[in-house]
Parts: C-alpha cells; structure tokens; sequence
C-alpha cells in the first residue's frame, strides 16, 4: 500500500512498497443505455505474471458477486442471466490488467464496483482490492437535422457555395459539454470535416485544413442549439452524403474529460456537377509530331489555364501510371524538355510538338487542363480540372530486318566431350549505332510424338549484356561446366565443357534487337529472331571390356617364379585408363582362407599399387604387379609355395574421364583363371591329439600331445619344422569361435596371448614330431574341445622352405571336475572349530551367570502336617 500527500505536480511519495490495486477515481458518471468500461490493474505483486480477478457490488449494502476470470461459479444468482447472456463481460487487457464491461447500463446499476485480486504474493503488503463509484444519470442529448435537405439531394455547380444545419441540445443533470463533428462520405468511410470541440476550439482535419484557413470551410452557431457547416467554392470532392456527429463529455474526479455517449444524425446528400471541359485533339504522323489540345469553358471573368501533357503505352493506364511529358502552368511558365517544345497557339489551344519520333514513341497521349481563378483575399483557385480522352499514336519505322545461323562448331561423340554452339547474326539490314543486339539460349528436351514439348531458358542478356542464368544451368554455370561468351559483334557461343545424358536435347538462341528510347532514356526491345534446332545427340552403346590371362612359363616347380600377363581390350569407351586387381581363388583345403578368394596385389587407373590381402611377411615383396603397354599389365610371383596352389585371374576395371579431371567408372572385366598346381610325390603330413587323462580336477595338470607323422617319403629332421597353434573351444559343441591358447613356429618362438583365469599354460617340444600343452592348475573355464594346428615347412633340393597346407587334429574333450572332499574338507574343519568354541563359550557365560548374577533367597512357606482322615470318620 502507498501513503499519498499532496505532493507538487509529477511528484509522489512512497513510504511502503507492496501490491497495489487501481481502479478509475469516483465517480464514475456514465449516462443510460451506454456501453460502460471499468478498468482494473494490479502492480507490484509477487508470484505469476499472470494475475487473477473479481468484480463485486454493492449499492449500500453487502457486497454482490458478480464475475471472475478464475472461478466460473463466483457469479451470483441474480447476476447469472446477465453474464451468461453475455451482457455483463469480464475481459482481459493484459496479464495484470481487467476490464468489466456493462453494454447497456441502467438505473439499477448504479453503486459501488469492487475490484478483488486473490494474493500471490509471499507476505500479506500492499492493497488487494479497490472500489469505484458508478453514477447513471438519464439520458438528455438530442440531435436533429434538417429533414427538408435529407429527404432529396441537393445539386449544385462546381464552385458553388452551400450551408447545413443541424441542432444539439442536452438536458443533462451534469455539468456536460458537446462536441459537434461534420463528416462526409463519397466512399466506404466516413470522413472528418471540421468539428467544435467540447472545449470551445475548432479542429479542421488535415484534408480541410487549407480550406478552412482559406474561409472556404467554415462551422458556426446560430443561436444556442443549431450548428452550421458552410462550404464556398464547392469542388468535385464535395460530393457525398453529410452527416453531424454529437458527443457528450463530462468532467471527471480527475479533471480530465471523459466522453460519456455519442449520437449522429445525416443531414443531407449532395451532388456536384462539374463544369465541362470538350477536348478537341487531332495527331499527325510525320517526321515530328505535333498534338492540339482544345478546350472550352462557359465561365466567364478572370481565369488562367493550366496544361499537362502525358503519354501511357496502355489504353487503360490510370493517371498515376502515366508519364509526364510536358506541361505549362497558369503563369504560362513551360517545363523544359530537350526534344519535346510546348507552345500556347491562343486562349484555349495548346500545341505539342516532338521531334525526330520513333517506334517507342508510339502509344497514348493525353493532355489535362484545369481553370483557376483569383480570390478575394489575392491567391488563386482551381475550380475544375478536366482530362481529355487518349489518342492513339502509331509510329511507322524502318523494318530492322535480320537473320539468325545456329551451328553447332564441337559435337560430342562420347558422354563427357565438350559441346559449343555459335549463334550469329547474318544480313542485318537498317541497323544504326543505337541498335544492339542481345542472345537468349533455350534448350528442349526430346520426348514422345504425343508428348506436351516445354523449353527450359539456360540465359538470357538484357539490354545491358547483363548474363541472368535460368535454374537448370544456374549451379554448372557457377562452377564453370557451363559458358555463355560473345565472341565477336554479331556472334554469341554457349560451351558445355562437359556434355552429359542429360544434355542430350535441342538447342535454339533467341537474339533480340534494343533501340534507344530518348523520352525515357533507356533501352526497348525491339525485334526477337529465333534461330533454327540443332540438335546434341549421340547414340549410346553398351560398353564391352575383354580381359585375357596369359601364363608366361608353363611348367615351373616350387621355389621358382610365377608370371602371368593380363591383356585388356574395350569398346565404346571414350580414352579409358584400367586398373587391375590380381585374385587367387585357393583350395578348399586350405584352412588359412575358408572364404575361397584371396585378393592378392592390385594397380590403379594411375599406376598405383598397393598390397591387398597379402599377409606373407616373409615375402613382402615376393609379389610384382607392372604396366607393360597401355593395355597389357604383368603379375609375378618370387619363390613360390604350395601353398599358392589355386586359380589366378585378374579383375579389371575400365575408367572414362569425366567432368572436372575426375575419373568415373565405366565397367569390370573379369579375366580367365591360370591355375597353379605344383605336381609332387613329396611326403603327406598327419597330425594327431592325445591326452593320457582328459578328465582332470581343479588345480590338477593336464597334459596334451601334438603327434605330427609322415608318409610316403622320409625325411630328414634338419629338412623339416612345423608351426603349431593350440586352440580351444569353451563348448561341448563346436558353435562357438576358437581361442588361441599358445603358439610355437619353427624358429622357436613361443607366443602366448593373455589369460583371463588363474590357470597358466606351457608349450614345448619334445621330440622333432612331438609337441607338448600343459595346462597347470586347471579352471572351469579350462574345460571344452582342444586341438591343435599345424604348418609344415620342408626344405626342397635347391635349399628353399616351402610352406605346406595348414593341417588340423580332431579334437579331445577335456573336462574339469571338482573334489567334493577337498574342496569341503576346510569349510567342514573350520565350521566345528567355530561351533565348538561358541558352545564353550555359551556354557561359561551361563555358569557364570547362574553364580553371580541370578543368585537370590527363596524362603520356603512352612506347611501343617495334619494327617487325611477316613471317610468313614466323616
């Protein structure tokens, strides 16, 4: 809540901040039958942006619930009819802010309005509601017009002058003031004229305003009642239908003025018949052109005449669309103009004359005069302003005559070759310095006979060689696939660097002559040539790659090389490079590749090569890949093995060259294979697994042997060694992937990768065939099927180790069991010491407590010793 004095102006003193509620100061005078606004705010508040409301009232008495913006059943019953019907509404101007809005207020709503806010605050400050008194007093205002001047419209002459009158009156039981306002509508709005405030000033609108310092727009009483609107010199603007608009204005509590209703009546129509203004103008063609504007007038005195002369290229151009030629004011000053003279021939003709008119000037020409006339206190008037109908000009100029020559200068033979069109200029006759011509390119994409043909614009050139690109050659244009040029004076090109499929189409050129427009200074079309189709096709064939595979030595042994010659041949294809890819398609015995192809060496369209799958790194660069000719590549092998027994061809790939220096695939090949087999009756290496105890406990050692044996051919050891892998799958089944558990090659290397369990394993040889895994402390997570893989390498006759096909043992099942007894033998000690302490100890703590802390008297109750007598005694 705030504490207010009476501080000076502008100045307020707060002494405590906390929410306040305004409403308007009492009271609130509104008249009957009015529409009624009481606006309520709220400010300095805690809690949601949004604030919640309720109205009540009051005539005396209790306070009378009205409505709320929360709570749909605030409203009290005998308010309920009226807000439900919507006569009595509650709408919100801001979040902070309520108006409660009475549509037509009565007698009886005159009181006391409350204005409630429910708190959302954090502490209890400030105001929460604020009250407003509301007086109704009767309605006392009349207003009449003239019902003689309404009933019919009242005609007049231009320049004219007319009066209307209307009456205002009030009877209020206020101190009230009126406001008389006359408007007038020639259109689809009332428009304000000049108004007598309630304040006793006179306020014109901006329209009027010079009319009314001029006194040809005046408003003024006639006696106490009547209000009179008097226009002199009435002009074509005041036509229309008047109207007087009354409002009633009173001053409230705080000494500002409120309108408290408004009422209007029309007084009357009126009609403004123009003064006539015949138009008599002639044209003739010739070198210069020379038009007579006429006209008459029936109004006598002193006047002077203006004249403006305008040219449209349209018949239906309005004014405003049209171009100032030439005019001559009442002073009879004339515009300058360099090829255009304006001359006053006598009182009512005015002549034009252009010189040196060409085709642009060929259109619409009109002139617009008006009359005006001196007042009394010195300035002058228009009275009336007139346009005369349009004339058709027609210019006849020398025929530019020309021709257009489309060739084609490069065609494409391949997708990718470059494609150039010249368009030229060829017989061109009557053209002068002030001609210059201009090149649109279109492209037509070929279709069915039945199909709708649509031409694309690629470019077009304005007037002033300014290239605009259409959308579909916007994006190439930018990167430089696509070039608009003109070569010469009479020769434009367009260049696709890089022809696509899709380019493949018709093609014309559009070439447009511009001359030189003096009235306007600018360029204007004014011939198009179109030239004949040519068209940019060539037929697409199907590309076709042919790879041979050629074995240079037909019979070698291992140890020796391989060499082989792939020759490539190709159709259709446009310049092609080849890059090539040596495959080995190997045995399915071979246990190092289950995936059959191998890929080996390859060489790219620029010469590149580059190892694929190659993995010997013994033999990095055991393998050559070469380009012999432009279509003939060489692969070689160094100190082959058996191992490279297989198929071999080669995999070609042919390449084009494509837009921007890139390459773009074209098509594979796939070569016949070479096929190496290496004929021998060398020994057969075999390989078993053994265990002497494949069920094991935990913590035991197990014990696996690797047996490899020969037959057919004996060897020496020296002559021989073996790569061995130990593997083993954690399954009963073979579903799931190997692990590798420990590796020896033939130097001697053991690899062991890492474990995840305690268990540790151990490789080694015990004899030149015979090789050992030991698995110390053994896991559940030892147990599953083991084997073992072995590579055989034998040294040949010329001393060269040539590698044998990797060779498997079937697997043995190991199972890891667990001792019962001694995995239960400590937990059974353990638990009997335990219980038998803790049975020792409960028995001390009981003695103990039964000596000392349980102890107490018992003083036994002496009993008589009476004997039970017989019954027969009884």
């Amino acid at each position: 809540f705030g504490l207010l004095t009476s501080p000076p102006k502008n100045l307020i003193l707060t002494f405590c901040k906390g929410r306040i509620v305004r409403v308007p100061k009492s009271p609130l005078i509104r008249v009957e039958g009015t529409e009624t606004v009481i606006p309520c705010s709220v400010t300095d508040y805690d809690g949601p942006s949004e604030q919640n409301f309720d109205w009540e009232f009051s005539q005396g008495t209790d306070f009378v619930r009205i409505v709320s913006t929360w709570d749909l059943s605030f409203t009290s019953q005998q308010y309920q009819k009226r807000v439900g019907s919507g006569e009595i509404v509650l709408r919100r101007s801001s979040n902070n802010a309520v108006e409660l809005l009475i549509k037509s207020i009565q007698p009886v709503d005159e009181g006391e309005y409350k204005c409630i806010t429910p708190s959302t605050d954090a502490t209890v400050q400030g105001n929460y509601d604020a009250t407003v008194q509301v007086k109704v007093i009767a309605d006392g205002l009349t207003v009449n017009g003239s019902t003689a001047q309404s009933s019919k419209p009242r005609k007049m002459s231009e320049g004219d002058s007319f009066e209307l009158r209307c009456s205002a009156s009030t009877i209020s039981s206020e101190h009230t003031h009126l406001q008389v306002t006359w408007e007038l509508k020639n259109g689809p709005a009332w428009q304000e004229i000049l108004s007598l405030t309630h304040e006793g000033k006179f306020q014109p609108s901006p329209k009027y305003e010079e009319r009314y310092l001029s006194g040809d727009v005046r408003l003024d009483t006639v006696a106490n009642d009547i209000y009179r609107l008097s226009v002199s010199q009435a002009l074509p603007m005041d036509e229309g239908l008047y109207r007087c608009l009354v409002s009633e204005w009173v001053k409230g509590a705080d000494s500002s003025w409120q309108k408290i209703q408004e009422k209007n009546v029309e007084v009357a129509s009126v009609v403004i018949q123009q003064t006539t203004l015949p138009n008599n103008v002639s044209v003739t063609e010739r070198d210069s052109l020379d038009l007579t504007c006429n006209m008459t007038t029936d109004r006598s005195g002193i006047f002077q005449a203006q004249v403006t002369w305008y040219f449209s290229e349209s018949h239906d151009d309005t004014l405003s669309d049209a171009q100032f030629l030439l005019s001559v004011d009442r002073d009879s000053v004339v515009s300058y103009s360099p090829l255009i003279s304006l001359s006053h021939v006598d009182r009512n003709s005015y002549h034009l004359l252009m010189r040196d008119v060409g085709v642009e000037d060929s259109g619409y020409y009109f002139c617009q005069a008006a009359i005006w006339v001196p007042q009394h206190n010195g300035s002058w008037h228009k009275v009336v302003e007139k346009t005369s109908s349009p004339v058709s000009v027609m210019v006849t100029a020398l025929e530019l005559d020309y021709q257009i020559v489309l060739n084609a200068s490069k065609t494409p033979k391949f997708s990718d070759d470059p494609t150039q069109l010249e368009c030229r200029i060829m017989n061109a006759q009557n053209t002068e310095a002030n001609v210059r011509f201009t090149v649109s390119w279109y492209y037509r994409m070929r279709l069915r006979s039945d199909a709708v043909v649509t031409d694309e614009l690629l470019a077009t050139m304005d007037a002033d060689w300014t290239l605009l690109v259409g959308d579909k050659s916007r994006e190439r244009t930018q990167n430089g696939e696509i070039i608009f040029s003109k070569q010469a004076v009479d020769t434009f090109s367009l260049r696709i660097q890089w022809t696509s499929e899709a380019d493949r189409g018709d093609y014309y050129c559009v070439v447009s002559a511009w001359g030189w427009h003096h009235n306007n200074n600018n360029w204007v079309k004014i011939k198009d040539v179109t030239s004949m189709l040519v068209s940019v096709f060539w037929a697409t064939q199907d590309y076709t790659l042919t790879v041979e595979a050629v074995k240079l030595k037909p019979f070698f042994v291992a140890g020796h090389t391989f060499e082989m010659t792939c020759k490539v041949s190709s159709q259709n294809i446009k310049t092609p490079r080849y890059s090539v890819l040596i495959t080995a398609e190997k045995p399915l015995t071979d246990q190092s590749n289950p995936n059959g192809t191998t890929r080996i060496i390859s060489l790219n369209q620029d010469s590149v090569v580059r190892l694929e799958d190659w993995t010997d790194q013994t033999r990095v660069d055991g393998v050559v890949l070469e380009k012999v000719q432009e279509n003939e590549f060489r692969y070689r092998m160094y100190q082959t093995q058996v191992s490279d027994a297989g198929l071999y061809r080669c995999v070609v790939t042919a390449w084009s060259p494509g837009g921007g220096g890139m390459w773009r695939e074209a098509v594979n090949g796939l070569s016949n294979p070479i096929q190496i087999d290496f004929q021998t009756s060398g020994p057969v290496f075999n390989v078993s697994m053994h265990s002497d105890n494949p069920t094991v406990y935990q913590g035991e050692l197990a014990d696996l042997l690797c047996i490899v044996t020969i037959d057919r051919a004996a060897l020496e050891p020296d002559d021989m060694s073996f790569d061995v892998s130990w593997f083993a799958v954690h399954s009963f089944a073979l579903d799931r992937a190997p692990v590798l558990l420990a590796s020896l090659d033939r130097k001697g290397i053991v690899t062991q990768p890492r474990r995840n369990w305690s268990s540790d394993v151990s490789l080694e040889r015990i004899s030149p065939m015979e090789f050992r895994l030991r698995v110390h402390g053994s896991e559940d997570q030892d147990f599953g099927n083991h084997y073992c893989s072995v590579t055989p390498w034998v040294r040949s006759a010329t001393g060269v180790w040539q590698r044998e096909p990797e060779i498997k043992s079937k697997p043995i099942f190991i199972s890891v069991k667990v001792d019962v007894l001694n995995a239960l033998k400590y937990p059974l000690l353990i638990g009997i010491g335990l219980a038998t302490i803790i049975g020792l100890l409960s028995c001390l703590i009981g003695y103990c407590s039964s000596r000392w802390c349980c102890k107490k008297e018992v003083q036994e109750t002496r009993r008589e010793r009476r004997r039970l007598m017989s019954m027969e005694m009884d």
